[in-house]
């Protein structure tokens, strides 16, 4: 398909109705995960078992009564986001045609397909799991760890995902304190659009931690040359534990998740689409 008539493919399929209101269900479903996620790691900051990662909550909606169900749901509502993502990337526009306009036009997109790929990534997991499957971030954290330093440049290309992850927390971060998710939504000055922007500014700043300390452990495995050090969520909760008042810590960060998840949620409603 050529340039133009995939850009006219995005824009009809933009303009439908149904798929708008399927993108906004994503949202919903994205914010359904962090909710639980944060659940989870609020019973692991006090002493209880559980995988604190997206994995593990997928685990334990499958495990509910017509869990499966809900996992289909979950998925299909997560692609329809990611599908509208890469589509607003392939639609972003180059308004002042100088230099500096293509480069934001450029990061944009990076941004929106970034989007894309995660939705629809997590989207895949949820559809997996619902038909049987049983993943373990960590342990697939490690392993991809492990296949990359066992080959040339390997290390390399793992410490460039792991400032990726940094950067990204970083810019959850960024985003929380400054505000800046209020550009892509239009959040009513009243009470509850007050109340909506509290739980953006906590949730961005809890998730954007989580994301720093992941990529934190992809560069000292990649460092170290040791996989078993990498992890995701559930490895950056244990980092958090390890620390001085680790479960207080670690129980703002899932509080925080709750917060980014209710956001979401919240977002469905408000985002510009």
């Amino acid at each position: 398909m050529s340039a133009p008539s995939a850009k006219a493919a995005a824009r009809q399929a933009e303009a439908s109705p149904v798929f708008e209101l399927f993108a906004r269900a994503g949202y919903v479903a994205n914010g359904i995960v962090h909710i639980l996620l944060g659940v989870l790691v609020l019973v692991i900051a006090f002493g209880g078992e559980a995988e604190g990662d997206q994995a593990g909550v997928l685990k334990a909606v499958a495990a509910a009564p017509l869990g499966f169900v809900l996992l289909w749901l979950i998925a299909a509502a997560l692609w329809a986001l990611g599908l509208w993502h890469a589509a607003e990337g392939l639609l972003a526009r180059d308004l002042s045609g100088d230099t500096k306009g293509a480069a934001k036009k450029w990061g944009r997109r990076t941004s929106e397909w970034g989007q894309a790929v995660v939705f629809i990534g997590l989207g895949v997991i949820a559809a997996a799991v619902a038909l049987g499957a049983r993943p373990n971030a960590e342990e697939a954290a490690e392993d991809a760890s492990r296949g990359l330093i066992d080959i040339p440049g390997g290390p390399i290309v793992l410490s460039l995902i792991g400032l990726g992850f940094a950067a990204a927390g970083v810019a959850f971060v960024a985003m929380g304190i400054l505000r800046s998710f209020h550009n892509r939504m239009d959040i009513p000055d009243t009470t509850v659009g007050r109340g909506i922007t509290g739980l953006g500014v906590v949730g961005f700043i809890a998730k954007g931690v989580a994301l720093a300390i992941v990529g934190v452990l992809l560069l000292v495995a990649a460092l170290s040359t040791d996989a078993e050090v990498a992890g995701g969520i559930d490895g950056a909760v244990d980092v958090m534990l390890a620390l001085a008042l680790g479960p207080l810590i670690a129980g703002v960060v899932g509080a925080g998740f709750i917060a980014y998840g209710v956001f979401t949620v919240a977002r469905a409603r408000f985002a510009r689409m």
